[in-house]
């Protein structure tokens, strides 16, 4: 049955971020919806953020799309232009290649949730505000590519 049991699929908040860029996304929840629906062409995730928390670090990506569908509550989008708020229904895309940094932040008093799409292209990325990058092999490094 393509319809999934949201229940049943693993609702974590683990992050490879090296401390301290950890701290901002420790109250976000998600779940990867993609493997659990036998998908492989690209990732799909759930994501709630608790009220004060971040999806990631204002970040690009050089290869991979993002598309996100705001589904309840309220979030804040930030980008090298400054703010805008999403709400439920609202929705935005992060082409490849833009070195624009994107994350939410929920600065409201309630849950949000959103779902994001990627073209599951992996490949490299960067940080906007922080000295930290990623690299093909899923590492992060400093701007200079030493390691963390």
């Amino acid at each position: 049955m393509p319809k999934l049991d949201l229940d049943s699929i693993e609702q974590t908040n683990r992050t490879g971020y090296p401390a301290p860029y950890d701290q901002e996304v420790s109250g976000r929840w998600y779940r990867r919806l993609a493997p659990a629906g036998g998908l492989t062409q690209f990732g799909v995730s759930q994501v709630t953020l608790k009220p004060g928390a971040w999806s990631s670090q204002r970040h690009w990506h050089d290869e991979e799309d993002e598309f996100l569908v705001m589904i309840s509550g309220e979030a804040v989008l930030v980008e090298d232009e400054g703010p805008t708020v999403l709400r439920a229904g609202d929705c935005a895309a992060f082409p490849a290649g833009v070195k624009d940094g994107h994350h939410l932040r929920n600065e409201s008093d309630s849950d949000c949730v959103f779902v994001v799409v990627g073209s599951g292209a992996g490949g490299t990325g960067g940080y906007s505000d922080i000295d930290m990058m990623w690299t093909a092999d899923d590492r992060y490094v400093h701007k200079d590519g030493t390691p963390y």
